[in-house]
């Protein structure tokens, strides 16, 4: 019977947080394998950000991630930061921008960082093969791992497989999978960064900058009202804190006295539709749901006064979210506790390392799940 290949580390999940243990792995002279399921690498990568990868964040910081345990992530954060990641991209001459709350993105496209990866990747030859499905990882001494293109065995494996989101683009819960197969403990999942479902006006497509609130988080960004509810970052944001039940508050008038401008309009224009007035400050079609006919003069200060705190504490409890299929993230996963935090392995099984989004943390939107998936990527790859 002819011998399973052998490697030192094979890594499960060709994103972004596989694709960097597989490199900085073979950066320290390992023999690395690195399978993924679909017939290319890094395909969220290359939707993310329209096309253009929303590839780290300037102002990565362990205060934006969600976790059951929030100090988990900082000695990862800390030992391949933001800056070591830009780096890199400065090294391989991609072009770049930085977008609003210090969001960075590709001049060009998205397809850049998954080709800088993957030219990393072969400087220090490591074996890249797709189209493989991984069915089975089992553990005697070595770890033997299981695919429909046959078996290989290597001392360590790393999972790096993502969460549930985006199915359509092959999500799965693999990882979790296999971790419960070790005996790991996965923290309830939710969707993260996702739409909310809710009766609204019938105001598809129109947007504006808020703030929104849940609970004692609060995002000052754009909402956008949708057929089925609300979306837009500062809603994609307040999602991943949010529970079923609970109530989110949205302040449509975020730099604005309402009630003092509202009974100012009342003395300078008398004569103006409160319809009219309130499109000075909100978009026309939203200024027309929220306000009532009649002219300023006839208006109550007691009633612009009410207008005002409904328009500047807008509270509702969503009906859901439009789950997996349209969350950027998956919120929960492979639970901390049983994980170095400086490593990435598990504690009780040695040698199985996950990293990326199959773990239980969770970064706000722009670019930070990705400075996680770098980081975590990184320190795994330096353990392995």
């Amino acid at each position: 019977m002819s011998q399973s290949p052998v490697f030192d580390v094979v890594v499960l999940g060709g994103g972004a947080a596989g694709l960097m243990c597989a490199m900085r792995a073979g950066q320290r002279g390992r023999k690395v394998l690195l399978l993924d399921h679909a017939e290319k690498v890094g395909k969220k990568i290359l939707i993310s950000g329209g096309g253009r990868c929303n590839f780290t964040n300037r102002e990565a910081r362990p205060e934006a991630f969600l976790s059951a345990n929030p100090h988990f992530c900082k000695s990862a954060l800390a030992r391949y930061t933001q800056h070591d990641f830009i780096d890199l991209v400065n090294k391989h001459r991609i072009a770049w921008h930085e977008k609003t709350l210090g969001q960075l993105f590709c001049d060009g496209s998205a397809r850049q960082i998954v080709a800088m990866l993957l030219d990393e990747c072969a400087a220090v030859g490591v074996d890249v093969r797709v189209a493989h499905k991984v069915t089975r990882v089992e553990k005697s001494d070595r770890f033997a791992v299981v695919t429909d293109h046959g078996d290989f065995s290597a001392a360590s494996v790393v999972l790096a497989t993502g969460g549930l989101s985006i199915p359509k683009m092959g999500a799965t819960g693999f990882a979790h999978e296999v971790a419960r197969h070790f005996g790991l403990r996965v923290t309830d999942t939710r969707p993260a960064l996702v739409p909310l479902t809710l009766s609204v006006p019938e105001i598809s497509g129109v947007s504006l900058d808020v703030e929104a609130r849940c609970g004692r988080a609060h995002f000052r960004e754009a909402l956008l009202f949708t057929h089925r509810g609300l979306s837009g970052p500062a809603i994609l944001q307040v999602s991943s804190y949010w529970k079923p039940g609970q109530e989110i508050m949205i302040d449509l008038l975020p730099d604005l006295d309402a009630a003092s401008f509202l009974k100012e309009r009342k003395r300078t224009r008398p004569k103006a539709e409160l319809r009219t007035v309130l499109a000075e400050v909100l978009p026309q079609r939203l200024a027309q749901s929220q306000a009532p006919e009649g002219i300023m003069a006839d208006q109550r200060d007691r009633d612009l006064e009410a207008l005002a705190s409904r328009l500047k504490t807008w509270t509702f409890v969503p009906t859901g979210t439009e789950g997996y299929a349209k969350a950027e993230v998956t919120l929960g996963g492979i639970d901390t506790d049983g994980l170095s935090s400086k490593t990435m392995e598990a504690k009780k099984v040695p040698g199985l390392y996950a990293i990326g989004e199959a773990v239980d943390v969770t970064g706000w939107l722009g670019g930070y799940n990705f400075q996680w998936a770098w980081s975590s990527g990184w320190v795994a790859g330096e353990a392995v």
